[in-house]
């Protein structure tokens, strides 16, 4: 094992007493192959399952296995027109199970995301039965100030960039805190802690993974 893999897997196994603390079920796995393996192990078959905008899912794999298994799938990008999208989206918050990653983890197991449209947000905060999140453990900060500034400096000019938006921050690599109706950063969700037993589940993988 390498140094920063154990570093990596030190480091997860304080985060995951944290997240516990605060009623967040949390696991570590090597590397993105695990990574999918240990989402559909959680993943009843024959339930419905979506997901919100991630890079981190796109890199380990998960969707070609989801559309090869037993699954509905409430998939955004099979819409024909914004019509159907924005059904998709709704249908979304009555899911079995949402997938997504999260923009910035602090050590203290607090999740930090930042979004555009909110569709990910409002799932992460209420609707779907199940949460899973996959994240690398480069999202990983010291306190929420960091975290927040990870995902204004680092994760959003970059996700502009992919997405295509006249942000300042596509253009800079940085943060201007603009108020143009291109922005992704409309919302700021800190989930410090889990109501639900067994709602959320985080996934830590031992590799650098989205932005």
């Amino acid at each position: 094992m390498s140094a920063k893999k154990e570093y990596y897997r030190i480091k997860a196994e304080n985060l995951i007493r944290n997240f516990e603390k605060r009623n967040i079920e949390a696991f570590y796995v090597k590397d993105s192959k695990a990574a999918t393996a240990k989402v559909l192990e959680l993943i009843k078959e024959r339930t419905s399952v979506s997901w919100g905008g991630s890079m981190t899912l796109g890199e380990i794999g998960i969707f070609d296995k989801l559309k090869a298994g037993d699954y509905k799938l409430l998939d955004r990008a099979t819409a024909s027109n914004s019509a159907e999208k924005e059904k998709i989206y709704h249908q979304a918050l009555s899911a079995d199970y949402y997938l997504m990653s999260s923009n910035a983890i602090t050590q203290a197991g607090e999740l930090v995301n930042v979004d555009g449209n909110g569709n990910r947000l409002a799932a992460l905060i209420y609707g779907p039965k199940n949460v899973i999140i996959v994240a690398g453990m480069n999202k990983v900060t010291v306190d929420q100030e960091s975290a927040v500034k990870r995902v204004r400096n680092q994760a959003a000019p970059a996700n502009s960039v992919r997405l295509d938006q006249k942000t300042p921050c596509a253009k800079t690599g940085y943060c201007s805190s603009c108020q143009i109706d291109d922005t992704i950063c409309c919302q700021t969700v800190i989930t410090r802690r889990s109501r639900q037993d067994g709602r959320i589940k985080v996934i830590l993988v031992g590799e650098e993974l989205g932005f």
